[in-house]
């Protein structure tokens, strides 16, 4: 990636481009504004080589005001506990009052806001009447939804304060005389107040070169980031006070050789990730065989079978004249059995045969 070029200003140019813009705002001046010493706002116009891609706000403190003491403040605060909102107005002037600040021309506590301020003309009103707002950073997140979208279309939103700083005074100061700058994701114009028409060139040139030095430094786009810077009034044209010595052909080249670079260090990626992927894929095979080689063996186990069959119990004596008793028995009773069958056919046979009746 290209780092951030730094940005030279011709200090002689400036101060030219200032005197011209100081002169033709007093001839443009009216009777009437005279009377009321009223001033323009001088701005500078920052034109960048690409859209940003993400939208940014940047703060810069300036070594001269850029706003005259006349500029009606506004300071939204949160609801003191206990306390009505009447009450909560006078705490916090007294507050203001102990710390040496003395630019508010307004407190309004965030009660009055949501109650008071809920129409949308008075919205408005109040929009009007104010030239800057400032908000306790205890409440800040809770104003877009009272206070409108118009407070941010007229780049009027409040900018937070620490109401509770040891050194509030200071902090007010910078941040009414110091300056912001809206950088949004939509267009490559931007715009920051830098000055007014009461002070002097010199004070004028100052504050273009501090504030031009500041938005450089803390822009997050890298490479070549400025292509012109413009100095203007709300009703002046604009008078070129830098342009980049760069052309729309260098900034192609460039772009097309960072897309290059890109693409070849996405192809390194890949081709390292992809030489990643394979060694890890070697290294688990290797560990997988690894583990096989490990692992036990079972041994196989001979199963026993047994080689001569079991040898029978001897009977003991006593069994062996039980069963020999029993058969003699048995041939005795059927030696019986066989004398009573014959006995009985013999008689039978004689009752068959008996003496013959004369």
């Amino acid at each position: 990636m290209a780092e951030k070029t730094e940005l030279t200003l011709d200090q002689a140019q400036v101060k030219k481009a200032v005197q011209a813009l100081q002169a033709f705002l007093k001839t443009k001046a009216t009777g009437e504004s005279l009377f009321l010493n009223e001033t323009h706002q001088i701005s500078l116009l920052f034109t960048l080589w690409k859209i940003p891609k993400v939208a940014q706000t940047i703060r810069i403190p300036l070594p001269n005001g850029q706003r005259p003491d006349t500029e009606d403040i506004c300071l939204f605060t949160r609801d003191e506990p206990k306390m009505t909102s009447e009450q909560t107005q006078r705490f916090y002037k007294r507050l203001l009052e102990e710390k040496g600040v003395k630019n508010i021309s307004e407190i309004i506590p965030y009660k009055v806001l949501k109650t008071e301020y809920k129409p949308f003309e008075a919205k408005r009103r109040l929009l009007g009447n104010f030239d800057l707002f400032l908000s306790d950073d205890r409440i800040r997140r809770l104003l877009p939804s009272h206070i409108g979208k118009h407070f941010y279309e007229r780049k009027k939103e409040p900018l937070s304060v620490n109401l509770q700083s040891k050194h509030l005074a200071r902090d007010i100061q910078r941040i009414i005389q110091g300056t912001t700058l809206k950088i949004t994701n939509k267009g490559s114009c931007c715009m920051a107040r830098v000055a007014h028409s009461g002070m002097t060139a010199d004070e004028v040139t100052e504050n273009i070169e501090a504030a031009v030095q500041t938005i450089v430094a803390k822009l997050r786009m890298k490479g070549p980031v400025v292509k012109l810077i413009h100095l203007k009034s709300q009703t002046s044209v604009a008078l070129p006070i830098y342009t980049s010595d760069l052309n729309h052909l260098s900034m192609l080249q460039t772009a097309e050789d960072k897309g290059a670079a890109n693409k070849k260090t996405k192809k390194i990626k890949k081709e390292n990730k992809k030489q990643a992927d394979t060694t890890a894929e070697i290294r688990e095979e290797l560990k997988e065989k690894t583990e096989e080689e490990d692992e036990e063996v079972p041994q196989l186990v001979p199963i026993e079978t047994p080689s001569k069959k079991p040898k029978l119990e001897k009977p003991t004596k006593k069994k062996q004249l039980q069963k020999a008793s029993k058969p003699a028995a048995a041939k005795k009773i059927k030696a019986q059995s066989k004398v009573t069958k014959k006995a009985g056919k013999m008689e039978s046979k004689g009752k068959r045969k008996g003496p013959k009746v004369k």
